[in-house]
């Protein structure tokens, strides 16, 4: 079956462009204005995908993906930001606020393609059965149900953000670059950055850590990455 990739862009000439594209490629487009409902309308969908751009008519992408993040059915669905706003402080907000991915206009139809399609491929990774579990201090991840536990409460997070965590739990007192943990943890991803990675231990720190500024658990290695301990 194909999948779904809803496109949240209020320009029809590019929203065509796109849908067109994702046609082509297999992918079952539906396009959405950004107006004032489109978060009922997404759910009514239950995308696999979502591209959002970030200036809307209703709510801008970003205030549309804090929506999408802060719960319900299409918490963990994969959001690539589409914008024109090219500032690293925009990626940056996009990726904070629960992004997977960013992509500034003019863009090429091709790299949008591929990127929908590692993404999914992560996602279909991500969602494979596995009767496996991952307890460490007081975390417990149940890899089957992609869910994972803090003290017996589960904690939401993106599936990049929980596959962050499950890299970390598994390798518990191990320090790992940046750029090991691109290679890990987005592999094929090439075109993420560094970056990426400070702004999703930031946001993985606030998700589990009592004092974000002052992490017990996930700690940063001056000079070199990060490194996971069970406190």
């Amino acid at each position: 079956m194909s999948k779904r990739i809803a496109v949240v862009e209020d320009e029809a000439e590019l929203a065509s462009l796109i849908e067109y594209n994702l046609t082509r490629s297999g992918f079952q487009p539906r396009i959405f204005g950004g107006e004032d409902g489109t978060l009922v309308a997404l759910e009514k969908f239950q995308p696999d995908l979502i591209v959002l751009d970030v200036m809307l008519p209703g709510h801008d992408g970003f205030e549309l993906c804090r929506r999408i993040r802060s719960g319900g059915p299409m918490a963990r669905v994969p959001v690539i930001f589409l914008t024109a706003r090219s500032d690293e402080v925009d990626r940056v907000l996009g990726l904070e606020i629960g992004g997977d991915d960013y992509i500034t206009k003019p863009f090429s139809p091709r790299e949008l393609v591929a990127r929908i399609k590692a993404h999914l491929r992560r996602s279909e990774s991500d969602a494979a059965p596995e009767a496996t579990e991952v307890v460490l201090g007081p975390f417990r991840l149940d890899q089957a149900a992609r869910r994972v536990y803090q003290n017996g409460k589960e904690v939401e997070l993106t599936s990049t953000e929980f596959k962050l965590l499950e890299f970390f739990l598994t390798h518990p007192g191990h320090a790992f670059s940046r750029d090991q943990l691109l290679r890990q943890v987005w592999g094929e991803q090439h075109f993420v950055t560094p970056r990426t990675v400070d702004v999703h231990v930031r946001r993985l720190r606030e998700q589990i850590e009592a004092r974000p500024d002052e992490p017990v658990f996930l700690a940063t290695v001056r000079g070199f990455g990060y490194r996971f301990e069970a406190a």
